[in-house]
């Protein structure tokens, strides 16, 4: 499988990660004034540890010497997405807010990861995963 498809595939698994976690919260914190907000708190956690998980094995093919060296990778991967989880959070808010629909809040979402995976790869590759920081060769 191309390194493409299998990025893609994995942004889907961290995107249906996502949406199905915000959904559990939803669910539970329904009555909630803030639970939207909650949830997609919940839900970007989840699509990050997932996204980092997949990406460190099977994108880049990185092995880190330790967990402390395991935990600087994940903290320049989280970092990375800072500005992705903004596209990413305006584009399911602004669907959500100008269409006042659930299942529109949803294809803002996906459309929002979308476009933040595609940019986060790039920094990623850059930054996270470079091969100068030291990885293990895998």
């Amino acid at each position: 499988m191309s390194l493409a498809l299998r990025y893609a595939w994995f942004a889907a698994l961290a995107t249906a990660a996502n949406l199905l976690s915000q959904e559990a919260v939803l669910a539970l914190l329904r009555s909630a004034g803030y639970a939207l907000y909650g949830a997609m708190a919940v839900g970007t956690g989840v699509g990050l540890y997932v996204k980092y998980v997949l990406d460190k094995r099977f994108i880049f093919a990185y092995r880190t010497r330790s967990a402390a060296h395991d935990l600087r990778t994940f903290v320049l991967y989280a970092a990375s997405g800072v500005f992705t989880t903004l596209v990413f959070w305006g584009s399911e808010l602004g669907f959500y807010h100008v269409f006042d629909s659930h299942a529109w809040r949803n294809v803002g979402a996906v459309l929002g990861l979308a476009v933040g995976y595609w940019l986060k790869y790039r920094l990623d590759r850059r930054f996270a995963f470079a091969t100068a920081r030291g990885a293990v060769a895998g």
